[in-house]
């Protein structure tokens, strides 16, 4: 894929982000509805998609279990470092470091990843599986790390706050539809053309809405560039550069991913990170500005850096 040819694939993509932006910045629609606009995407739209593809999708090919488990390799090794430089530039407290390790890890599937490969390669199937890793193994790493040192009465022991958050991670609308599409396709159960099709109707919605309502509330934040401090130059040139080029040195040359799939990977490790960054920091009242900054500024680089991701995997 040349770099013309990469980006007209992202003219949609650029047109109902930067639509998002534009109204918000001329306030012909305010930039509080963006939410209503991912909770859309988020509780209804993308869950439909996931669920039609995964059920009438090749689980074997889905879960490519190399390919998984370079993935898994490269962000254990990403997290390791950015867990290691935290520490040595004075951060001390477990949950400052957890939250950096979120925000140079865990990439933007529901709002950023599923809109970007409809559009790109014709198919989000294949995001599912890092989701999941993304739900049961970072998120629940970080989730342990923030319920262990938060303090406070009334909330219970460390072990049942966790199971807690734990079981409303696995409770999205996003990973209930995709073990559903999987159950429903393992058990060879009949789902009725009509149910699958309006799934498809609907899930047709979830990428431009999903982008639309990302420009509409980045319009509505604005973003002030020149306030950008070293610590978050630093995380989104890891998140945006360093984590893509590590997912395919390790999924690539080490553990010999090819094709698609390597593609795949690596433009998924090039997502920016994502609005749970902040939901965890405000639920945790760690980094708030910090996390704020960085879903804002990553969401910016990666979009201006996919056309040359694009070209690199398909050279």
């Amino acid at each position: 894929m040349g770099g013309a040819a990469a980006l007209e694939k992202l003219v949609p993509v650029l047109l109902a982000f930067g639509g998002g932006v534009l109204l918000a910045r001329r306030k012909a629609v305010p930039a509080e509805a963006s939410k209503a606009f991912s909770d859309y995407a988020f509780l209804f739209a993308v869950p439909c998609y996931l669920f039609g593809n995964i059920y009438a999708g090749d689980l074997a090919a889905l879960f490519d279990w190399r390919a998984i488990g370079g993935y898994a390799g490269a962000a254990a090794l990403a997290a390791a470092a950015v867990a290691a430089a935290a520490v040595a530039h004075g951060i001390r407290e477990p949950r400052g470091v957890a939250l950096r390790v979120m925000a140079g890890v865990q990439v933007n599937t529901a709002y950023f990843a599923v809109p970007v490969f409809i559009t790109v390669f014709g198919t989000a199937a294949p995001i599912f599986p890092v989701l999941l890793f993304q739900v049961c193994v970072l998120s629940l790493a970080v989730i342990a790390v923030m319920e262990l040192g938060r303090a406070g009465p009334g909330a219970g022991g460390p072990g049942r706050r966790l199971a807690r958050a734990l079981g409303a991670s696995l409770a999205t609308p996003l990973v209930l539809a995709c073990n559903a599409g999987i159950l429903l396709n393992l058990l060879s159960v009949h789902v009725p053309a009509v149910v699958l099709d309006a799934a498809a109707f609907v899930g047709d919605s979830a990428s431009p809405v999903a982008l639309f309502a990302l420009g509409l509330h980045l319009g509505g934040l604005g973003l002030d560039l020149r306030g950008t401090t070293r610590e978050e130059l630093a995380l989104i040139a890891f998140k945006c550069l360093a984590f893509p080029l590590l997912t395919w040195a390790v999924c690539g040359a080490l553990v010999g991913v090819r094709g698609e799939w390597l593609a795949y990977l690596v433009v998924l490790a090039a997502m920016p990170t994502p609005q749970n960054l902040f939901i965890f920091a405000q639920r945790y009242d760690v980094g708030v500005a910090l996390s704020a900054s960085i879903v804002i500024k990553t969401s910016l680089a990666s979009l201006l850096l996919l056309p040359l991701w694009l070209h690199a995997v398909a050279s």
